[in-house]
């Protein structure tokens, strides 16, 4: 066989195998108006997920998908659920898809109006962090599908302006967040006003799914089929990882030294805490780099102008934090930098599987401090492989501008650490935010007023800030364990702990006001007998000067 022939072979195996591997979507029975708005997409093959998905979901069996970031959830979940809307047009059903951040939620908000775009559905999206107006007036003009987070969909439902009851098909993306972020009572809330599982098709997707999560979910769903597609060793082939043992005093020196020796298109730089974040972004700007950060506590116009900005390719340089990022999708991102070493193993592998979208190669550099070091192990048993590993030099430092400068940042009550259960939900801060962000026209100062006045009170009456805190700590505390229990088991608990507490205050209060009482007459008593005696004492005095 010539040389040429074998050339030939070769190519057809290879076309064969990268192109025809998956179906097309024309080849599925799909709707024509939902295949003009894939078209408009620009999806032609299904990924493994997008085809297991949509032959499993068609048939109206509840789902748990999970797939690694970056492989088409998103798509796989949206296709399915406008499929069958356009398939039931008669029964008037709607579809509801819950996430955990405002950034997910527009993201698919965006896909499904291009999906859309060929039918008459209409899909909007419902966050916090935004006034509630506009958001009534879109639920008067019949949205069929919902996308949301859970606390504003919560106000929502019981403001009466959206109504959950024709509710079909239920979607909860990032399922392992959902159940394990501290959304889960909001969650349950939610899903308590549905239609029961029998009279609705539930799909959770995410890209780990482990046993609690599944044990959790079993309640809300039905028979439920499991499709998991292997990872494709993205962390392994596609990714030149790199793991530089630097001390932490010289990270900022080591980040600042990679930037500008590789200077890379676009990069998200991971850090464990939003003060970090925004320390960390400040810090590069003034040493020059185009940078900004994107964290939670930002009030939302805030955060989509910065995310608009870094797809735009306008800003180079985005430093948020692992829950933050959840839903920031940029194609052809060059690079990932590990500041801190995530403390879930599962979040490295979301952090750097964004650098190697749809097959393409990507960077990652993760710093490993003395004061991070301990979670290596872990990260190296989940991704079943030892990252190539340096140690930071001085020819790879960059003098840092800002190392003499105090960074003034926002008042962080709650600092977002990776580990997720931690982290609760915006919902319960949304008033403090509205009220905090009015007045904020630069980054960082839309507390630092507000604690300027605030400064007298706290010093007079620290001792009771302190104790009300600690009540405060307490009943997070208590709600935490309590949300692994059913509502009747949560009630009889509440009634055991705070029933008898209002009983012993309302005696102790009794008790108190027959103290103060009696306090009183001993007081007026004690008035009255120190008074004759100041008298009897001068009497004796005059009677003395008299006599002589």
């Amino acid at each position: 066989m010539s040389e040429e022939t074998l050339r030939k072979v070769a190519d057809v195996f290879f076309t064969t195998k990268h192109t025809r591997l998956y179906m097309k979507f024309t080849e599925l029975n799909l709707h024509e108006n939902l295949l003009k708005g894939i078209a408009k997409a620009g999806y032609e093959n299904c990924t493994p997920v997008q085809e297991q998905v949509l032959k499993a979901s068609l048939d109206g069996q509840d789902l748990y998908v999970q797939s690694q970031t970056g492989t088409g959830k998103t798509a796989a979940f949206l296709i399915s659920i406008i499929q069958e809307l356009l398939s039931n047009a008669d029964k008037n059903k709607k579809a509801l898809i819950m996430v955990p951040t405002r950034e997910l939620a527009v993201q698919v908000e965006e896909e499904a109006k291009t999906l859309c775009s060929g039918s008459k559905l209409k899909c909007a999206s419902f966050y916090g962090g935004v006034g509630y107006g506009k958001q009534t007036e879109l639920l008067k003009k019949n949205i069929d599908i919902l996308v949301g987070t859970p606390g504003r969909l919560i106000d929502l439902q019981e403001s009466g302006a959206m109504d959950l009851s024709k509710v079909g098909y239920l979607v909860v993306d990032e399922a392992d967040r959902m159940f394990d972020m501290g959304f889960y009572p909001e969650l349950r809330k939610l899903i308590k006003v549905l239609p029961s599982q029998k009279d609705r098709q539930t799909m959770l997707f995410s890209a780990t799914l482990n046993t609690y999560v599944k044990n959790l979910a079993w309640e809300y769903t039905e028979n439920a089929k499991e499709i998991e597609i292997e990872p494709e060793n993205i962390t392994v082939e596609e990714i030149a990882q790199e793991l530089i043992h630097v001390s932490s005093d010289d990270k900022m020196k080591l980040l600042l030294g990679i930037l500008k020796r590789e200077n890379p298109e676009s990069v998200i730089i991971f850090c464990n805490t939003k003060r970090s974040c925004e320390v960390i972004a400040k810090r590069l700007q003034i040493n020059q780099i185009n940078a900004d950060f994107i964290i939670g506590d930002l009030p939302q116009a805030t955060r989509l102008k910065v995310l608009n900005s870094f797809k735009e390719g306008k800003l180079s340089c985005l430093v948020a934090t692992d829950v933050a990022a959840r839903g920031i999708d940029v194609n052809d991102l060059a690079m990932v930098i590990n500041y801190d070493l995530p403390n879930e193993s599962e979040n490295y592998v979301h952090r750097i599987g964004r650098t190697a979208r749809a097959g393409k190669s990507g960077k990652a550099y993760t710093f490993c401090s003395e004061q991070d070091v301990y979670n290596l192990p872990a990260i190296e048993k989940y991704i079943e492989m030892s990252i190539p590993s340096t140690v930071a030099f001085e020819d790879m430092f960059e003098e840092d501008k800002s190392k003499d400068i105090y960074i003034k940042t926002g008042n962080y009550h709650d600092e977002e650490k990776s580990n997720s259960k931690s982290y609760k939900s915006n919902r319960g801060n949304s008033k403090k935010g509205k009220a905090e962000y009015k007045s904020s026209g630069k980054k960082g100062s839309y507390s630092e007023k507000e604690n300027y006045k605030n400064k007298d009170y706290k010093k007079k009456d620290s001792y009771k800030d302190k104790k009300s805190q600690g009540k405060k700590s307490q009943s997070i505390c208590e709600q935490q364990d309590l949300s692994k229990l059913s509502f009747e088991e949560r009630m009889k608990l509440y009634k055991e702990r705070y029933g008898q507490s209002e009983v012993n205050s309302s005696s102790k209060t009794k008790k108190s006001g027959k103290n103060k009482q009696t306090n009183k007459r001993t007081q007026s008593t004690e008035k009255m007998t120190t008074s004759t005696t100041k008298k009897m004492s001068l009497w004796d005095k005059i009677k003395k000067i008299f006599t002589k």
